[in-house]
């Protein structure tokens, strides 16, 4: 909105403008259209004098020329017709001797944006791309741009096109990154500027004469381009070796990221590119700019995914320092818990330490949420420093430490004791609503080792009326419920008193249906009620898995240099924005196909001991490779999460007890596969030497147990692609569980220890089930056999669309790994 007495103001420049004798004086000429520019600066409407301004741009004054024509561009849209006036002038003014004044009219000239002067234009940009000044070139072939721009539904000149290619040998290095960013934008829709390899070699020749802006330009731009033979490939890399350690990471990051896209079919050359890259990176955090610093700090934890040993010997070059921004230092410290080890793990928990009393509560939260991290590997460490931390009695702090706690026991169940001593009597610090959501989930479920958990539930139940959080309410009423369960003498009256307000006096549907929930549960029994109240407390089987799981790079490699890790990283206050572990959830990522994964409703179900069953495992490997007549790849994306795993694995288990196996069979969406694979060497690997060997293949383990513990599992997935004809692609997506209980060879070794006695009753049972086996129809070879198959490994696989032949290939991709490690570790 214009300022008031801008009518006056635009008046007086009128009669200035207009004055003869401010004509004749070039000074004063100046300094009126110097007026005129800084009353539009602050929002005066000067468009009133744009016919005035038409004629001040017919001067020698190259500064007044660059004064008006700022003006011209910015009122053009509003005054067609009057534009058409100041074409004359500037098609003059490309014919200047002065190449500044030629370039100065062509930038405009095109800046006017208006459809109608098109015509105009043409003639003096195509004698722009052939001026002896390189000046007036790079403004023309940008120009030629901004015409495509304006009508981007006109047919393409090729002549432009081929004069523009011609330019790309010009002697200015400008020019010729000029060229590539005007063919980018005019051969949009035929996939950009076509690179091949005498362009790549010219580019890449002259790359170190382009500044810092257009060397990364030009190695994005070569992505495209693929090597004809190993040959040139190594070309490419040596002449790109010098970029790869530039002192600019602008520079370095594009570089490593046309490594990362030239060479993935070459990992050993990728990670030598990585190993490269960490002295660069290492000294872009240490940079001036708070921007170049987070985004080092990024790029860092991208690498760190594949690498995760890549900066562990600079790990104090990630601490944190006094005057830096909360966003680094919270960046800082997931890049720290990425480094722990076993050398350096008391010094971070030291530095750590001093952070949880930081002045910014986010940070100090984000300080406290890192140990807890940590703890999952390093437990006891980690909890006497947080046991400290509540002994501050500050609130932030003390709710901090309560909900890494409470994350702490779900992941580590054997710190369950340690955490129920130190809770105790920090209620009354307490007063955000995700502490107290925390507390109370503890409460629950640990409530038969906390002395005083039913006192502190009470002290809850008798302010619950001036409670604002439903949340907090909703937490109260199943912890309640949880600890009546285990506590039902201290705990019945305060349930009784709790679940009559939450029904008869309280407003929020949510807290009053779920209080009526369980006034019905508990009237099914006790039993019903425990049955579904206690749930799990941890899950030891997923949750082995410390942090990530070391990731391929082909994951992450087309989100390198781009805003992709930027995005990243906020999830890593987890516990922030959660009730109960139990209640965590997940959302789906935008571009996979979960969401025709979830709507499966049937599936088929093929056991070993079926008539149509697989092959045995001595002979499965080579069947079933025999049976795939199509290539199958594998893939890793789309990623999956713990969460979306084990919502596909647990909904398919659901489905298949409500239905039942015969009307699973009827759909064909949908195949589970069990085998016995004979490998008892397996779960006594290395978790490292496991994932290293599925990952080869590119099958992603999510968790696993232990080695040497029972019953051992691992969980996978895979992608799998392959053509079932010429043109059409197909996937499919393959769930994978590896279990071994181990129970033959326990039964093995209570025979061995047991005496006499007891080895004449073993005996006698043998003796009788060989005896019922016989009558049944099964030899002693057959039991032997049947028994034999019990001992290994069993794979249970569960794919999604149903496709038999990419399973069986699957299977014996999977059956091949498995023998090969277990060959090695014997």
């Amino acid at each position: 909105m214009p300022y008031l007495g801008s009518e006056d103001t635009v008046r007086e420049l009128r009669r200035a403008l207009s004055n003869p004798n401010v004509h004749s004086d070039h000074l004063r000429y100046r300094n009126t259209v110097l007026k005129v520019i800084r009353a539009m600066s602050q929002g005066l409407d000067v468009s009133g004098l744009f016919s005035e301004m038409v004629k001040a741009c017919a001067t020698v004054d190259i500064v007044q020329k660059k004064l008006v024509y700022v003006f011209l561009c910015s009122y053009a849209t509003l005054n067609p017709e009057l534009s058409l006036l100041v074409i004359n002038t500037l098609r003059k003014d490309c014919q200047d001797p002065n190449p500044m004044v030629r370039s100065l009219a062509l930038r405009n000239m095109t800046n006017l944006r208006l459809p109608s002067l098109v015509e105009y234009v043409e003639q003096p940009l195509t004698a722009g791309l052939r001026d002896r000044a390189a000046c007036v070139r790079r403004v023309a072939v940008l120009g030629w741009a901004k015409l495509h721009n304006l009508q981007t539904n006109s047919e393409i000149d090729a002549a432009v096109v081929n004069e523009l290619y011609s330019l790309l040998r010009d002697p200015d290095p400008v020019v010729m990154v000029n060229c590539l960013r005007a063919l980018e934008e005019i051969l949009k829709e035929e996939g950009g500027v076509a690179i091949n390899k005498p362009i790549t070699h010219h580019l890449l020749n002259r790359l170190k004469e382009c500044d810092i802006w257009s060397q990364c330009e030009v190695l994005r731009i070569l992505q495209r381009y693929r090597p004809q033979s190993d040959d040139e490939l190594f070309d490419i890399l040596s002449l790109l070796d010098t970029s790869l350690v530039s002192p600019h990471s602008p520079v370095m990051a594009a570089t490593l990221s046309l490594f990362l896209s030239l060479c993935s079919g070459l990992p050993t050359v990728r990670l030598a590119a990585l190993e490269r890259v960490r002295g660069p990176l290492l000294a872009t955090c240490g940079s001036v700019s708070r921007e170049m610093r987070f985004t080092a700090l990024c790029h860092i934890q991208l690498l760190l995914r594949s690498l995760p040993g890549l900066m562990g010997a600079h790990y104090k070059r990630f601490f944190c320092g006094y005057a830096e921004p909360a966003y680094i230092k919270q960046r800082k410290m997931q890049v720290l818990v990425e480094l722990v080890n076993d050398e350096n793990v008391a010094m971070l928990l030291d530095e750590l330490r001093g952070y949880c009393t930081d002045v910014n509560t986010d940070t100090a939260q984000a300080a406290i949420s890192a140990i807890g991290r940590i703890g999952r590997s390093y437990s006891d460490r980690c909890l006497e420093i947080l046991t400290e931390l509540l002994g501050l009695k500050q609130e932030h702090i003390t709710s901090a430490v309560v909900q890494t706690m409470r994350d702490l026991v779900w992941v580590c169940p054997q710190c369950s004791d340690t955490v129920c001593l130190a809770v105790e009597g920090c209620e009354e610090t307490l007063q955000d609503n995700q502490g107290r959501q925390a507390l109370l989930w503890l409460l629950g479920v640990y409530g038969e080792r906390v002395s005083s958990a039913p006192y502190t539930l009470e002290v809850f139940i008798d302010g619950v009326r001036s409670e604002a959080s439903l949340a907090v309410k909703m937490e109260l009423l199943t912890a309640t419920m949880r600890l009546f369960l285990c506590r039902p003498a201290e705990t019945q009256d305060m349930l009784g008193r709790l679940l009559h307000y939450c029904i008869e006096e309280e407003t929020d549907m949510c807290v009053r249906d779920q209080a009526l929930l369980y006034y019905r549960l508990l009237h099914c029994g006790i039993e019903e009620t425990r049955k579904v109240l206690h749930g799990r407390r941890s899950d030891p089987s997923l949750g082995v898995l410390i942090g990530r799981p070391v990731e391929s790079i082909s994951q992450w490699a087309c989100s390198f240099n781009t805003l992709e890790p930027l995005r990243q990283g906020t999830i890593e206050t987890e516990s922030a924005s959660r009730g109960s572990p139990e209640h965590m959830t997940f959302d789906p990522k935008p571009n996979t196909d979960l969401s025709e994964t979830l709507n499966c409703s049937h599936e088929e179900r093929v056991t070993s001991g079926s008539d149509s069953a697989i092959h045995r495992a001595d002979s499965s490997a080579d069947v079933l490779a025999s049976s795939v007549t199509v290539p199958l790849s594998l893939s890793f994306s789309p990623a999956l999460s713990p969460e979306e795993f084990e919502c596909l694995w647990l909904q398919r288990q659901a489905l298949h007890a409500e239905q039942g196996p015969e009307k699973m069979k009827e759909e064909e969406d949908y195949v589970c596969m069990e085998e016995r694979v004979k490998c008892p060497a397996i779960p006594h690997c290395s978790p490292q030497s496991l994932q290293a060997a599925m990952q080869l293949v590119n099958i992603q383990t999510l968790a696993f147990t232990p080695p040497h513990t029972l019953p051992w599992r691992v969980y996978l997935y895979t992608h799998t692609h392959h053509a079932r004809s010429a043109d059409t692609p197909h996937s499919t997506l393959i769930l994978g569980e590896l279990l071994y209980t181990g129970e033959a060879n326990q039964k093995a070794g209570v025979k061995k220890g047991t005496g006499d006695r007891e080895a004449v009753v073993e005996g006698r049972e043998d003796k009788q089930m060989t005896e019922e086996a016989t009558a049944d129809g099964l030899s002693g070879g057959e039991m032997m056999r049947k028994d034999r198959e019990e001992e290994g490994v069993k794979v249970t696989l569960k794919q999604q669309p149903r496709d038999e032949k990419v399973l069986k290939g699957f299977l014996s991709i999977l059956i091949t790994v498995l023998h090969t490690l277990s060959s090695e570790r014997a």
